[in-house]
């Protein structure tokens, strides 16, 4: 059986509910939509720069490739433009195939220049070893793949990379012009919590 309260007692629970709401939002800075927020609520400490090391494998041969033509590039075209591959590749501690397999590199790359073959990178470096197990960093930039040193940014991640920015350096390490299976030596500069 529910219990009816007196009119004044339900009136003060009212106003009691409006009171605290309105202290929440005059000490929050809420604007309906948005609030500024304690860096400390979310467990967010001190910001630290990590540089990480990896070797990035495309593989388009085989069996089992790690990169797959989604669209073909135009016709014609000496720089394959319009060709974007989807890609699961390994990502390792050292240059060998065989390295520690330590996450894999997520996502996709399309031929964006008519002019020479530059790159549309957008990928996640979701790692699978260690402290950052499960934790992301992804990249998203322009990739010259035959400019010695290609430098992308770092968008953001998850995990123990939130609210991360920063940058990678590509350099090929291996290139078979035949098959177009490719090692590319990644380091990686991130600024995370």
């Amino acid at each position: 059986m529910a219990t009816i309260l007196p009119f004044s007692s339900s009136r003060f629970i009212v106003f009691s509910i409006l009171s605290l709401s309105s202290l929440i939002l005059i000490t929050g800075d809420d604007h309906g939509f948005a609030r500024i927020l304690d860096m400390k609520t979310l467990g967010l400490k001190k910001e630290k720069l990590s540089h990480f090391r990896i070797f990035w494998h495309d593989i388009l041969t085989g069996k089992s490739p790690s990169a797959i033509q989604v669209v073909p590039p135009v016709a014609n075209s000496s720089t394959a433009f319009g060709l974007m591959r989807m890609i699961d590749n390994p990502l390792t501690q050292g240059p060998k195939l065989s390295s520690k397999l330590v996450g894999r590199a997520q996502g996709f790359y399309m031929s964006a220049s008519q002019q020479e073959i530059g790159l549309l990178m957008a990928m996640n470096f979701a790692f699978m070893e260690g402290k950052y197990n499960g934790s992301t960093i992804t990249v998203l930039g322009r990739n010259t793949v035959f400019s010695t040193v290609r430098e992308m940014p770092v968008i953001g991640g998850t995990g123990a990379f939130r609210f991360a920015r920063g940058y990678v350096q590509a350099r090929t390490s291996k290139f078979d012009q035949y098959s177009g299976d490719a090692t590319v030596e990644y380091d990686c500069y991130v600024l995370h919590y």
